[in-house]
C-alpha cells in the first residue's frame, strides 16, 4: 500500500484509522474522505482530505485518479439502527457506495478493503461460537446489505481479480468518537455516564450478550490482514474477529471496579433490542488466527481501564 483513500473517515473506525496509517505511511500518502467537511476537526486540518458522497461515481473515480490511489479502504456507510429508521437511503448508501468503490479499484486495479458486520448473521445462524461459514439470513437492512456486501466483494475478486479483503467487525468501542447509530453503541455510551454522571440507562436487555473489540484492535486488524500475504488467504472477505463478549451487566460490573458507586437500569428500545437478539452471542474467529494471524490485545478488563482513563484525560 503506498497512496491509501479512506472513504467516511470522520465516522468511527476511519477516526482512528486514518491517525495511524498516517504514521505508518506518511502523512501524505494518506487521503482522507468524507460526505461533509468539519473545520477543525485534525484529520481535515493536518493531512490530505477531500470532501466525498460515495453515491456520486464520478467523483469517486475523479479523486483516486487525481491522488493515483492504489488502495481503497471504503467505511462510509449507514449503521445498524440508523439503516433500520430509514432503508431505503441504507441501501442507497450502503450498496450504491460499494459498487462505486469497487468499480474504481477494477479499473485502477487497486487492493480494496470494506468492513462488514455481525449484523450479517441472523436468527438461524448459530447463536454461540458463530462459524465463519454458516447460514446467514440476517433480518434487517444493515445485515442484508452486509451480506449482498460480502458476496459483491467476493464476485469482484473471482470475477475480475479484484484485490478485496474485509472482516466482520463486532461492535467496537471508542474514546475518540462518538457513536454512529449502531446496535452496539450502548457499551460506549455506558462510560460516558458512568463518569458524568454514576449512572447508565441502557437500551438493551439485561442477559443480552454480543460480541466486542476496542478499537486499536479493530484498525490494527484492518491493516493486519492488508498487508497479509494474499496467497494465504482463503477466505479473503468477512473474516470473523472479535476480542470480547459481555452482556450490559458484565460491562456494569466491570466498570463499578473502577466507580463502585455507579448504577445500572434499563428501558429497552424494542428495535435496537430486536436487532440484538437476531445477532449471535459469540462468534468463531478461528480463520482470521490461521490464515493471516489475527489477534486481539484487549479483554474487557484491560479496555476498561484504558475508556476510563483516556475518558478522564479529555475531560468527560
Amino acid at each position: 500500500m503506498k497512496k491509501i483513500l479512506v472513504t467516511g473517515a470522520l465516522g468511527q473506525i476511519g477516526t482512528e484509522l486514518v491517525v495511524k496509517m498516517r504514521d505508518i505511511y506518511g502523512i501524505d500518502n494518506i487521503i482522507a474522505t468524507n460526505r461533509s467537511r468539519r473545520e477543525g476537526h485534525e484529520l481535515v486540518e493536518n493531512g490530505i482530505f477531500e470532501e466525498l458522497d460515495v453515491v456520486d461515481a464520478n467523483k469517486v473515480h475523479e479523486l483516486c485518479k487525481k491522488h493515483n490511489v492504489d488502495t481503497i479502504i471504503h467505511m462510509a456507510a449507514l449503521l445498524s439502527a440508523t439503516a433500520e429508521n430509514n432503508p431505503l437511503m441504507a441501501w442507497n448508501i450502503n450498496m450504491g457506495g460499494l459498487i462505486n468503490t469497487l468499480e474504481v479499484a477494477r479499473e485502477m486495479n487497486c487492493k480494496f478493503f470494506t468492513p462488514s458486520s455481525i449484523g450479517a448473521f441472523g436468527p438461524s445462524s448459530p447463536k454461540d461460537k458463530t462459524p465463519q461459514d454458516t447460514i446467514q439470513r440476517p433480518t434487517t437492512m444493515y445485515g442484508v446489505n452486509k451480506v449482498a456486501g460480502e458476496l459483491l466483494c467476493d464476485y469482484y475478486f473471482h470475477k475480475f481479480g479484484v484485490d478485496t479483503r474485509g472482516l466482520r467487525f463486532p461492535g467496537l468501542i471508542s474514546y475518540t468518537q462518538a457513536p454512529g447509530g449502531g446496535t452496539t453503541d450502548y457499551a460506549v455510551h455506558i462510560f460516558y455516564d458512568a463518569i458524568k454522571h454514576k449512572k447508565y440507562t441502557s437500551y438493551i436487555n439485561k442477559g443480552t450478550f454480543m460480541d466486542m473489540m476496542y478499537m486499536p484492535d479493530a484498525v490494527n486488524s484492518i491493516i493486519d490482514l492488508m498487508e497479509a500475504d494474499p496467497a494465504k488467504l482463503k477466505h479473503r472477505n468477512a473474516f470473523n474477529v472479535t476480542a470480547m463478549s459481555f452482556d450490559p451487566e458484565g460491562i456494569a460490573s466491570e466498570i463499578r471496579k473502577h466507580i463502585p458507586e455507579f448504577t445500572m437500569d434499563y428501558n429497552v428500545d424494542p428495535m435496537r433490542q430486536a436487532i440484538a437478539d437476531s445477532w449471535p452471542n459469540s462468534i468463531d474467529p478461528t480463520a482470521a488466527r490461521e490464515e493471516w494471524g489475527f489477534k486481539a490485545d484487549y479483554d474487557l478488563s484491560k479496555m476498561t481501564i484504558d475508556m476510563l482513563e483516556k475518558l478522564k484525560e479529555k475531560g468527560i
